[in-house]
C-alpha cells in the first residue's frame, strides 16, 4: 500500500516557501538575502490561494518565494563570497581592536571580491534579451550619474555610471538611433531604436541633489552594481557592431575629478562633442528590400516609415548650432549630434567648444533669452523647444514660430501613439493630424487624377474605333428611329462614399454587439460606461480650454474712424 502523504506536503503548499525559511535554508541574513535575490532576479510571488500556500495560516500575510527558486540559489558561487566577506569583516574588526596595523593592511589588500559576469550571461542568454531589459538599467544609471559624492553614493560608482552613460550616448549618436524626445518636469525622455528594439529612458534635470530619507540608497546601490556590469557588456557589443574602439578615449572622461562634478558635469558635455575612432571604415551598401508579406498596404506603410526615419537621421545635416549660457547643454548636444548637426558653445562656460560665437558658418543660435543685444545676420535665433519639436515631427519647423520672445506652441508628447475612444485630444494635436491628413489626401487625389486621365485616354481611343465601325449602321437606322431613341451623353451616378462607409460601420457595430456572449455582457457594459466617462471628461476639458482661450486671446484692435468734416 502506498503511504499516504500528510496535509500541505503536496500541491500549492509545497511550491512556496516563506522568506524566513528561505534565509534559514541558505544560511544568510536579511541583508545578504536581499542582495542575492536582486542580483539573481528572484522576487516574491503571489499565490492563487494564500491560505493553502501558507499551510493553513491565514492570520497574517507572509512573503512567499517559489521553492524551486530558492533551491536554484543554493549552488550560487556568490553565496560563498558573502560568507568569505563576513569572515573578512570579523577578522578586520578583531585586528583593529588589537591595533595590529600590519594585519589590518594585509587584510585590506586581500579583501574578497566577486564578479557578476556569470550572472549577466545567465540572466540574458542572448544579446536581444539584454536590450529588451535595458530601460530600467539606463534610467538608474543616468540617475546615479547626477549624484554627488556622499557616504551612500560612493565616488567610484558615480563615476562609473557617468562613464557608461556617456559611452551609450555616443553609440546613439554614431548609429543615428534617436527617434523621439520629450521634456517634462521629471527630466528628458529619449527613445532610440537599437537592433530593432525600442528603448526609452529618462535623464533627470541637473538640479541640486537632495537625498530623501524614505529611499533606501543601499538597496538601490545593489541594483546599480548589477546594471553597471550589464551596461558594460551591452556597450562592448554595440561598439563592436559599428567597428568602434571600446573603451573610447574621451578627453572629458579621462581623469574625472570632484570639481567637474560640482560644476555641473562640464567634462560630460566635452566628451559628448567628440568623434569616436573607428577600427574599420563602414562601406555604404545598398540593401535590397524584400517584402515579408503580400499585404501591399503594410509594405507601403513600412516603406514610408523607413523613408521618414532616413530623413530624420539627416535632419540637421550641414547645420551649425551655437548654444547660449542659459540652455541645458548636455541634452541639446546629444539631440543635435544624433540627427547630424554640429554644435558648440562659449569656451568660458564649459570646455570642449569647437568654434566661437562670431563664426560666420553658424546657422542657428539656441537661446532662452527674450532679447540678445549683438545679433548677427545670416542665422536664426530660436528657443530650445524648436529642436525637440523638429525631431519629433521629423522635419525642420518654421523658425519664426520659435523666435526669441515669441509665445511657444504647446510641447506635445510624441509617446502617445493611439488614444482610446473618448480621450481628450488637445486642439494643437488635432490641427497637426488634420494637416497630415490633408497632405495625404492631396497625394491620393493627384494619383487618382493621373489614373483617371490614363483611363480616359484609353476610353477615347476605343470610342473612336467603335464610332468608325458603327457609322454605316447608324446611317441606315437613322431614318427608322425617331427622336425617342436619341443617344444622350452618359452621366456618372454620384455616390456619397463617406455616408455609405459610415452606414456599413454602424451596421457591423450593431452586429458585433448582438454577438457578445452572455457571460461577457457585464464586461462589455462596464467598458461602455468607462468610455462614456472618458467622453464626459474630455468634453469638460474642451469646455475649460475654450474658456481659457477666450480669456487669454487678445482682442483685435478696432480702427478708429476719423470724423469727416464738411
Amino acid at each position: 500500500m502506498v503511504p499516504r502523504k500528510r496535509k500541505y506536503q503536496t500541491g500549492e503548499a509545497s511550491n512556496y516557501i516563506t522568506r524566513k525559511n528561505a534565509m534559514f535554508k541558505l544560511q544568510l541574513n536579511l541583508k545578504d538575502f536581499r542582495r542575492l535575490c536582486i542580483l539573481k532576479g528572484v522576487f516574491p510571488r503571489e499565490p492563487r490561494n494564500r491560505k493553502r500556500a501558507q499551510k493553513g495560516n491565514a492570520s497574517k500575510v507572509q512573503t512567499l518565494y517559489y521553492e524551486k527558486d530558492i533551491r536554484f540559489l543554493l549552488h550560487e558561487p556568490v553565496v560563498w563570497k558573502f560568507r568569505e566577506f563576513k569572515v573578512f569583516l570579523r577578522k578586520l574588526k578583531k585586528a583593529e581592536a588589537k591595533r595590529n596595523w600590519e594585519t589590518v593592511n594585509r587584510l585590506k589588500g586581500n579583501k574578497p571580491k566577486y564578479s557578476l559576469d556569470h550572472i549577466v550571461k545567465e540572466r540574458y542568454p542572448t544579446f536581444i534579451d539584454a536590450i529588451r531589459d535595458l530601460e530600467d538599467c539606463l534610467c538608474l544609471v543616468f540617475l546615479y550619474s547626477t549624484f554627488p559624492k556622499t557616504a551612500r553614493t560612493p565616488l567610484e560608482m558615480v563615476e562609473l555610471c557617468r562613464k557608461l552613460s556617456i559611452e551609450f550616448m555616443h553609440f546613439v549618436i554614431e548609429s543615428r538611433a534617436l527617434r523621439k524626445v520629450f521634456c517634462s518636469i521629471k527630466g528628458y525622455y529619449f527613445q532610440a531604436n537599437i537592433k530593432g528594439q525600442t528603448v526609452t529612458w529618462i535623464v533627470p534635470h541637473n538640479f541640486g541633489h537632495q537625498n530623501p530619507a524614505t529611499v533606501d540608497m543601499k538597496l538601490m546601490s545593489v541594483f546599480t552594481e548589477f546594471y553597471t556590469t550589464m551596461l558594460g557588456f551591452v556597450n562592448f557589443r554595440l561598439y563592436n557592431s559599428l567597428n568602434l574602439t571600446y573603451p573610447p578615449a574621451l578627453a572629458g572622461m579621462a581623469s574625472p575629478t570632484e570639481e567637474e562634478g560640482a560644476k555641473g558635469g562640464n567634462g560630460h558635455v566635452e566628451a559628448l562633442n567628440q568623434s569616436l575612432h573607428r577600427t574599420v571604415l563602414p562601406e555604404e551598401a545598398e540593401v535590397d528590400i524584400i517584402p515579408i508579406t503580400d499585404d501591399s498596404e503594410a509594405i507601403d506603410a513600412a516603406r514610408k516609415e523607413s523613408e521618414a526615419v532616413e530623413r530624420q537621421t539627416k535632419l540637421f545635416a550641414g547645420l551649425k548650432f551655437f548654444l547660449g549660457r542659459e540652455v541645458p547643454r548636455e541634452a541639446l548636444v546629444f539631440m543635435i549630434r544624433s540627427v547630424g548637426g554640429e554644435v558648440s558653445w562659449c569656451s568660458t562656460t564649459a570646455s570642449g567648444s569647437t568654434y566661437t560665437e562670431e563664426d560666420d558658418r553658424i546657422t542657428h543660435q539656441i537661446s532662452d533669452r527674450e532679447v540678445i543685444s549683438n545679433k548677427q545676420l545670416g542665422r536664426f535665433y530660436v528657443q530650445p523647444q524648436w529642436i525637440f519639436d523638429s525631431i519629433n515631427q521629423r522635419k525642420k519647423l518654421n523658425e519664426k514660430d520659435y523666435a526669441l520672445g515669441e509665445t511657444l506652441p504647446p510641447h506635445l508628447s510624441p509617446f502617445i501613439v493611439e488614444r482610446r475612444v473618448g480621450d481628450y485630444v488637445p486642439p494643437e494635436e488635432k490641427a497637426l493630424r488634420e494637416a497630415e491628413e490633408k497632405g495625404e489626401q492631396k497625394k491620393e487625389e493627384k494619383e487618382t487624377q493621373e489614373e483617371e486621365e490614363e483611363e480616359e485616354g484609353e476610353e477615347e481611343a476605343e470610342e473612336e474605333d467603335d464610332e468608325e465601325e458603327e457609322e454605316d449602321v447608324e446611317e441606315e437606322e437613322s431614318g427608322e428611329e425617331g427622336k425617342e431613341n436619341e443617344v444622350k451623353v452618359g452621366q456618372k451616378e454620384k455616390k456619397d462614399k463617406e455616408h455609405e462607409r459610415r452606414m456599413l460601420e454602424d451596421e457591423e457595430y450593431r452586429l458585433r454587439v448582438m454577438m457578445v456572449q452572455r457571460k461577457h455582457r457585464g464586461l462589455y457594459r462596464s467598458m461602455m460606461n468607462n468610455r462614456k466617462k472618458r467622453t464626459n471628461e474630455s468634453k469638460n476639458l474642451e469646455r475649460k480650454r475654450k474658456a481659457w482661450d477666450e480669456q487669454n486671446t487678445p482682442e483685435p484692435k478696432k480702427k478708429s474712424k476719423k470724423a469727416t468734416t464738411s
